[in-house]
């Protein structure tokens, strides 16, 4: 179903019996020309997408309520598609946690962050307390991965290698959501651990000791502040080697100039709040405002800017500027069709396809943005 874009107006039908509605704020020009819905396979439809991926027009979801992700090696073309490869379980209409059985090196228990150079695929099995990687792109459906990172093996899934209370150490893992690469290098957002693990390479070898730690002073470390992420869910990096950090329970994105520094030094700028103290939701407004955020769960680095999911806010933010000051003012949005509202699907007699309900996850791909409208159970390919 492509969906037309237009500006200040109600939802109205078009000769074709199709709707046409606003994404943009009022008054602001359009971010998006069309977009593209998109549900899984119709007997067997996404529920709570959390992870997408969109690389070489191929498209990977995370569907997380399911315990499983679906590869399609072309983007779909339809509202409902068959996927061509399933991960985390043996049939493609099985959901069951480690496919109903013990944890083993082709299950999953609620995927989330996804990343794929198209050759290498990597995926944050954040519930099995583990990240896994496949180094050659997955063809077979149950496809075992090829290395597992916090673990020792893939028979265990432990937090932190020995069960809840442990103590994190370079090689542990407890709930991690978010993973990004350049293709060379790996971060990790150990979210559970609070902090982001650094690996110089993707790990060949079980097991595989982190080089770097973000958040922490040490590996060892379980106190928090709150100049250091508080609860990291995604990590992304750009060609400029800027960074940025989503700290979903500080309602805001962390933005570092240079990743190298976030080892010894807090962000240079944040996104969503006044200052490393500030943790408000909506900066402790009833109704969201143009510089603020509620539950950001991912962002994408896109031209000389940057896009945010602002989950809570069932919105995406769009900075036409990375910024330089804190609580900077969003450029534009998608979602609602201004900077105040913040309800799911509001202002729509239309059901649930009109608007956004909670996006977890964004991916840009030249033009393309992928969002995984979570509390809609879809996918949304924009054209920005």
């Amino acid at each position: 179903m492509i969906l037309n874009v237009s500006i200040n107006e109600a939802p109205k039908a078009n000769p074709e019996g199709e709707f046409t509605y606003h994404l943009s704020a009022e008054g602001l020009p359009n971010l998006v020309k069309n977009h593209f819905i998109f549900k899984g396979d119709e007997n067997n439809p996404f529920l709570a997408p959390r992870g997408v991926w969109f690389v070489g027009n191929k498209l990977l979801v995370a569907d997380t309520g399911q315990n499983r992700v679906f590869i399609w090696n072309h983007f779909p073309e339809a509202e409902f598609q068959s996927p061509d490869v399933v991960l985390g379980q043996s049939e493609k209409e099985d959901t069951g946690r480690n496919a109903g059985n013990e944890v083993s090196a082709n299950s999953l228990q609620y995927p989330s962050g996804l990343w794929s150079d198209g050759q290498k695929l990597i995926i944050a099995d954040a519930w099995n307390h583990r990240v896994l990687i496949w180094h050659s792109f997955p063809t077979q459906n149950g496809q075992k991965a090829d290395v597992v990172v916090g673990q020792a093996d893939f028979e265990h899934n432990q937090p932190n290698i020995y069960g809840i209370g442990s103590n994190p150490n370079a090689q542990s893992l407890n709930w991690p959501y978010g993973v990004f690469s350049d293709g060379q290098q790996l971060w990790i957002c150990d979210t559970g651990n609070r902090r982001v693990l650094y690996y110089r390479q993707i790990p060949t070898q079980n097991f595989a000791t982190a080089d770097g730690v973000i958040g922490k002073p040490n590996f060892t470390e379980r106190d928090y502040e709150n100049n250091d992420p508080i609860w990291p869910y995604s990590v992304k990096i750009n060609a400029n080697g800027q960074m940025s950090i989503a700290d979903t329970q500080f309602y805001r994105n962390l933005i570092w100039k240079d990743w190298k520094t976030a080892f010894h030094q807090k962000a240079d700028t944040i996104i969503g709040q006044p200052d490393f103290d500030a943790c408000g939701q909506n900066q402790y407004n009833l109704f969201p405002i143009q510089n603020s955020m509620n539950w950001t769960y991912d962002s994408f680095f896109y031209d000389k800017g940057i896009f945010i999911a602002d989950t809570g806010n069932s919105r995406i933010l769009w900075f036409d500027e990375l910024p330089t000051q804190n609580a900077a003012l969003a450029s534009n949005l998608i979602g609602h069709r201004n900077f105040n509202i913040g309800s799911e699907n509001s202002n729509t007699r239309y059901g649930t396809d009109k608007q956004l309900y909670w996006p977890f996850s964004i991916c840009i791909d030249q033009n393309q943005l992928i969002v995984a409208d979570t509390g809609n159970h879809r996918i949304i390919k924009y054209e920005i």
